[in-house]
């Protein structure tokens, strides 16, 4: 009966352990809200939002970018016309990477003004 308890206690603490150490051992994970995949904007400036987890390091399209507290981040950039293409990677303490791609269309209209 004692052995039991002991082993039961054991597998307890083994248990709690694993699930403390899960974000540890998932890794990375990054996760963009806006702009969606695929999806067309004519304004001149972009605006990519998001979140990432368990990170060291965050980058967006190879610049160091931040996230607050609840790891959310927010970045502006101006793009050229036609498609882009969004890179967000992140690298955790232990080296593990994660990364997400997007590709949006940046649309310039021409208004011509006839006098």
């Amino acid at each position: 009966m004692r052995r039991a308890v002991i082993v039961l206690i054991a597998l307890l603490v083994v248990g709690y352990g694993l699930f403390e150490a899960r974000k540890l051992i998932e890794g990375p994970v990054i996760t963009i809200d806006a702009p969606k995949d695929g999806s067309a904007t004519s304004s001149p400036l972009v605006v990519v939002v998001g979140s990432a987890q368990n990170i060291a390091f965050l980058s967006i399209n190879d610049a160091p970018a931040y996230t607050n507290e609840a790891g959310q981040f927010v970045e502006k950039f101006a793009p050229p016309a036609g498609y882009t293409t969004v890179t967000v990677a992140a690298v955790d303490r232990f080296g593990r990477r994660a990364l997400r791609t997007i590709t949006i269309n940046v649309v310039k209209y021409c208004f011509e003004t006839h006098g």
